[in-house]
């Protein structure tokens, strides 16, 4: 069975999460023959050439550049199949196909307990139930195999993807470099008192890219400009941890954002807007073309007038992978020219729609990878 690396990404974007995997594949110097069914929530790579020191690379180059399109990667084999059609009042026997093929490949190795994933569309979700059948079952079945599950931090996960009730592939991703969550979704709740749901991605914003870092660089009575506020979810996300936001809007601020003391409504454009004095974050939701975006980044990093920057990149319909590498281009042109040893990651994360959320800091260390 060959080796595969398997993306799960959101619906529509798979050609992209396909050249995601095309990278990674050139980074560790193997072949890769990529498959993106449109409309599917994956894609798929069969990996030439793989052996033990190549997935080692591979993992090398998943943590140095990791993926902007793929929510969640994992290297393994398949398609399997895993469940002959029913006959009468039997039952098809999911279970022990998946840990005999498991056990087979984990082999000594200690992994976390395996994720049972299915693609993020419509049709996917029609596997919702069977996945969470399966996932205490596969895990009881496994520790019955002897096969060393652990709930180790830095242990690999174990990952099962149904691509339907009788086929999947399966795998591991290792510690750092796969997603967080099952299927690379966070499960994060409208919160209370919010004007948007816009608050909910720039909460997905700070998990994804600060992580545990979180209260060391997001800090009570940091400072900050939000640009393209209204109607002021993020100025009111900020204000929940304790930023002194400038809210900068043509438009108005609604809800408790527009009466929290700790922002202030500033109607300018937000292109032009620079404050007084640097500011430590600069935040930003316009609706302006990309490179637009990404040239007034890297200009409020590299001049020195925020030190941490999240924004949104609106991508155009065609070649948007083209139109992600021109921006981090730009970025880190502008840095670079600048001699600010600054960092940069882009994601597209689960709240985001046609768009790509960016972290850009001065700050190297501070980089989420």
């Amino acid at each position: 069975m060959s080796t595969v690396a398997v993306a799960q990404c959101r619906e529509g974007f798979e050609i992209e999460a396909g050249l995601d995997l095309a990278a990674l594949a050139r980074a560790c110097g193997v072949t890769a023959d990529v498959q993106a069914v449109p409309r599917s929530g994956h894609a798929v790579a069969t990996v030439g050439g793989a052996s033990a020191p190549v997935l080692a690379r591979w993992t090398s180059a998943q943590r140095a550049a990791p993926p902007v399109f793929a929510r969640s990667v994992f290297i393994g084999t398949g398609p399997l199949t895993i469940a002959s059609p029913a006959r009468g009042n039997n039952r098809p026997d999911r279970v022990e196909p998946l840990a005999q093929a498991l056990a087979a490949l984990i082999g000594k190795r200690a992994v976390q307990a395996p994720w049972v994933e299915y693609p993020d569309t419509n049709a996917g979700k029609e596997l919702s139930s069977l996945a969470r059948a399966l996932e205490p079952r596969l895990a009881a079945r496994l520790a019955a195999l002897a096969v060393p599950v652990t709930d180790a931090a830095g242990a690999a996960r174990a990952h099962v993807f149904l691509l339907d009730g009788s086929t999947a592939y399966i795998g591991c991703s290792a510690a750092g470099t796969g997603a967080a969550w099952p299927m690379g979704i966070p499960r994060l709740r409208m919160p209370a008192g919010a004007p948007s749901r816009s608050a909910r991605k720039l909460a997905e914003a700070f998990v994804t890219f600060l992580g545990p870092r979180q209260a060391d660089v997001l800090r009570p009575g940091q400072r900050a400009v939000d640009l393209g506020a209204a109607p002021g979810g993020w100025s009111w996300q900020l204000a929940r941890h304790g930023l002194r936001v400038t809210a900068v809007d043509n438009g108005p601020l609604k809800g408790e954002a527009a009466d929290d003391p700790l922002i202030t409504h500033v109607r300018e454009d937000g292109l032009h807007f620079r404050p007084r004095r640097p500011v430590d974050w600069l935040t930003c939701d316009m609706a302006e073309k990309p490179s637009r975006i990404a040239a007034l980044v890297g200009t409020w990093l590299g001049e020195g007038i925020a030190r941490h920057a999240i924004f949104n990149l609106k991508l155009p319909m065609k070649r948007r992978y083209e139109e992600m590498e021109r921006c981090r281009s730009i970025i880190l042109a502008a840095l670079g020219e600048r001699q600010v040893r600054g960092a940069l990651a882009l994601r597209q994360l689960y709240h985001d729609r046609e768009e790509i959320t960016g972290y850009a800091t001065s700050e190297p260390h501070s980089a989420a990878r």
